[in-house]
């Protein structure tokens, strides 16, 4: 159930963010969902991207700080109180959310949240464990 996302440490000045994208497009690699943090000097793009394999390898080899980190996509229904929900679940547990970004999805009526946990084994067991479906990675990657 863990997905995986790229990191991409980006300088922040004006073009790079164009630049790596052109890099993924022209492998075909598809965006699913993205983050972007900024500080005066640099950015940190988390993205969820098709082929997440074909990703690293192009941005590695033209020369882009890259890593792949394993975080979490749960389904929710779009209406009020299904994020609320969720996050509910995890903290009654004791799990800690590092970051989260979300996005609605093409199916009707449902969002997806893209979560890193301090636990990722405990958050799949608490939140499968409340109804909450967590994504395959398949399902992320070909939504």
């Amino acid at each position: 159930m863990k997905i995986k996302q790229l990191s991409i440490f980006v300088e922040n000045r004006t073009g790079r963010l164009a630049e790596i994208t052109e890099i993924l497009t022209s492998r075909q690699v598809d965006i699913r969902a993205l983050s972007l943090a900024d500080t005066s000097d640099f950015g940190i793009l988390r993205l969820i991207v098709n082929n997440p394999d074909t990703a690293c390898a192009a941005l590695l080899e033209a020369g882009v700080m890259v890593r792949t980190t394993e975080v979490l996509a749960v389904s929710m229904a779009d209406e009020p109180g299904g994020f609320s929900r969720t996050v509910g679940v995890l903290s009654d547990a004791g799990v800690g959310i590092e970051y989260l970004y979300a996005f609605v999805s093409r199916k009707g009526g449902e969002a997806v949240i893209i979560l890193r946990a301090d636990d990722s084994d405990k958050a799949i067991e608490v939140l499968g464990g409340s109804g909450i479906r967590l994504l395959d990675p398949h399902e992320v990657y070909h939504l």
